[in-house]
C-alpha cells in the first residue's frame, strides 16, 4: 500500500505539468478571445478570470498550510512543515495576486486603488498574517522544532481569517459586490461561466504544482538541515 502511495505520488511530477500547460493556455484564449466585452465594466473585467480563481487558491493553499500545521501541533511530526511552508508560500504569492489585481479592476470601477473596505482589508490581514508566518520560519532553523510549533499556531490561527473573508461582504456594506458564482443562479452569461471555469482548472492546478515543487523544496532543506547536524555531532564527539 506504502509503494503504491509513493507511486502516485511521483506521478504527479508527469501528470501536473502538461495539465498546468494545457489549462493555463485555454485559460488565456478564453479571457483573452473567447470571452465576450462585459458592457458596463469593459475590457477591465477580464481580470476577473484571474482575480477570482486566484483568491479560491489562495484559500485552498492556506487550507493545506491550516491542516498541515494541525498536524506539526498535534502529532509533532516534522515531516508536515515543509507542506505547511510550502503552501503557506505558494498562498502568500496568490495573495499578493488577488490584491494585486483587485487595485488594477478597482481603479476605473471604484475611482482610487485601495479603500479600506471589509473584504480588502481582511484580505490584506490574511496576507500579512502568512508573511509573519514565513517569517517566524526563516528566521529559524528548518529542523528547529519549537519554532515549526510556533509557526504552526501563526498558521491555524490565520485561517481563521478565511470565514470571515468570504461572509464580510454578507456581514457589512461594502463596495466589494455580493457573490455572483457560488450561488443557486451564478449570474454571468454562460460564456463568461464557461472561462471562469477554465480559470479556475488553470490557476488550482498552477497551484497544486507550485505546492508540490515548493514543499519538495523545503523538505529537501529540511533534510540538509538533517545531514548537516549530524555532520556536526560526529565532527564533536
Amino acid at each position: 500500500m506504502t509503494n503504491l502511495l509513493g507511486r502516485m505520488l511521483e506521478l504527479r511530477w508527469v501528470v501536473l505539468p502538461p495539465i498546468v500547460g494545457v489549462a493555463m493556455m485555454a485559460m488565456i484564449i478564453g479571457a483573452l478571445v473567447a470571452a465576450p466585452r462585459e458592457i458596463i465594466e469593459g475590457e477591465v473585467q477580464r481580470l476577473m478570470y484571474i482575480h477570482v480563481p486566484s483568491a479560491i487558491a489562495t484559500y485552498m493553499a492556506f487550507f493545506i498550510t491550516f491542516v498541515a500545521s494541525i498536524m506539526v501541533l498535534w502529532k509533532r511530526d516534522m515531516r508536515w512543515d515543509p507542506i505547511a511552508r510550502g503552501s503557506a508560500q505558494v498562498g502568500v504569492l496568490f495573495c499578493g495576486l488577488v490584491l494585486l489585481t483587485g487595485a488594477i479592476w478597482g481603479k476605473p470601477i471604484w475611482g482610487v486603488f485601495w479603500t479600506w473596505d471589509a473584504r480588502l482589508t481582511t484580505t490584506l490581514i490574511l496576507f500579512l498574517i502568512y508573511t509573519a508566518y514565513l517569517l517566524a520560519r526563516a528566521v529559524s532553523d528548518s529542523m528547529d522544532e519549537q519554532a515549526a510549533r510556533y509557526a504552526a499556531v501563526i498558521g491555524v490561527i490565520g485561517f481563521l481569517d478565511v470565514p470571515l473573508i468570504q461572509m464580510s461582504v454578507r456581514w457589512w456594506r461594502t463596495l466589494h459586490p455580493q457573490p455572483i458564482i457560488f450561488t443557486s443562479k451564478p449570474a454571468l452569461p454562460d460564456e463568461m461561466l464557461i472561462v471562469l471555469l477554465l480559470g479556475f482548472a488553470g490557476i488550482l492546478s498552477l497551484v497544486l504544482w507550485l505546492i508540490s515543487l515548493s514543499a519538495e523544496t523545503e523538505r529537501m532543506h529540511q533534510r540538509l538541515a538533517g545531514l548537516r547536524a549530524g555532520v556536526d555531532r560526529r565532527e564533536g564527539a
